[in-house]
């Protein structure tokens, strides 16, 4: 994969330990930062797929009293029709 260069400036004491730091994990400062931001990146990712699991969890009972029982998949609606839930007209 092609590099793009990336210039940052940062205080003196956050490049000491980013020199530090990728040191002790024997690597340079630049692959260092791309593993941070990687990293951070895939948590991201992460903490959104959780927030989304807990949301549906927490709102279950209110998505299967619109939606009804859980169900695989999802039937297709045709174009203009309405699709009629039991008890609701």
């Amino acid at each position: 994969m092609a590099k793009t260069q990336l210039n940052v400036r940062v205080d003196e004491d956050t490049a000491r330990a980013a020199r530090e730091r990728a040191l002790a994990r024997g690597m340079s400062v630049n692959r260092y930062i791309e593993e941070l931001v990687k990293q951070d990146a895939g948590e991201l990712g992460h903490t959104f797929v959780e927030a989304a699991a807990d949301f549906m969890k927490q709102y279950e009972s209110v998505f299967a009293e619109e939606f009804g029982p859980e169900r695989e998949g999802s039937r297709p609606v045709r174009e203009g029709s309405h699709p009629v839930r039991e008890g609701r007209h």
